[in-house]
C-alpha cells in the first residue's frame, strides 16, 4: 500500500527527480487534460465533479505520502501540481497551444503564489496545505491563460 500511495503522490516516481519536480510533475497533467476533457461535453456538472473529486483525492494522497515521508511539502509529493495544471485547463479546449500557454503560466503563479496561495501554504496543513495553493495558482492560470490567448 505504501508503494501505491507514493507513486500516486509522486506521479508515478516522477517527484523523485532531484531537480524541478514540480515541473515535471506538471508534465504529467498534460496528457490528463486530453483524458478528461470528452467529459466535458458529456455533462458540464459531471466534468466539474470529476475535478473536485480529483482535488479532494490529491488532498487526501498528500496528507497521507506526507505522513509516510515524513517531510512537510516534499518535492517528492506533485499532486498537487498534477490537479493544479488541470485546473489550470479546466474548460479549455485541449490543443498544444492551450496545453502549453497553461503550462507555462502555471508554473510561473506556482513559484510566485498569488494570493490567498502563499498564504494558504503557509498556514494550512496536511494534505490541503500541500494541494489548494496549487489549485488556487491553477484557477488563477486558467483566467491568465484566456487573457493571453486572446490577445495572441
Amino acid at each position: 500500500m505504501r508503494a501505491i500511495l507514493l507513486a500516486i503522490a509522486s506521479g508515478g516516481f516522477i517527484g523523485y527527480i532531484p531537480v524541478a519536480s514540480g515541473t515535471f510533475g506538471s508534465m504529467v497533467a498534460i496528457p490528463l487534460f486530453w483524458l478528461i476533457d470528452p467529459l466535458q461535453r458529456v455533462s458540464t456538472p459531471g466534468y466539474l465533479m470529476v475535478y473536485v473529486v480529483l482535488v479532494l483525492g490529491a488532498c487526501w494522497v498528500a496528507g497521507k505520502a506526507e505522513a509516510l515521508l515524513q517531510e512537510h511539502d516534499s518535492h517528492k509529493i506533485v499532486i498537487d501540481e498534477i490537479v493544479g495544471y488541470l485546473g489550470a485547463t479546466l474548460f479549455l479546449q485541449p490543443t498544444w497551444r492551450n496545453a502549453l500557454v497553461a503550462f507555462l503560466i502555471f508554473r510561473v503563479l506556482d513559484v510566485v503564489k498569488p494570493f490567498p496561495a502563499g498564504y494558504v501554504d503557509r498556514r494550512l496543513t496536511g494534505g490541503f496545505g500541500v494541494v489548494l495553493d496549487d489549485v488556487i495558482s491553477g484557477i488563477y492560470s486558467n483566467i491568465a491563460t484566456r487573457l493571453v490567448l486572446l490577445a495572441i
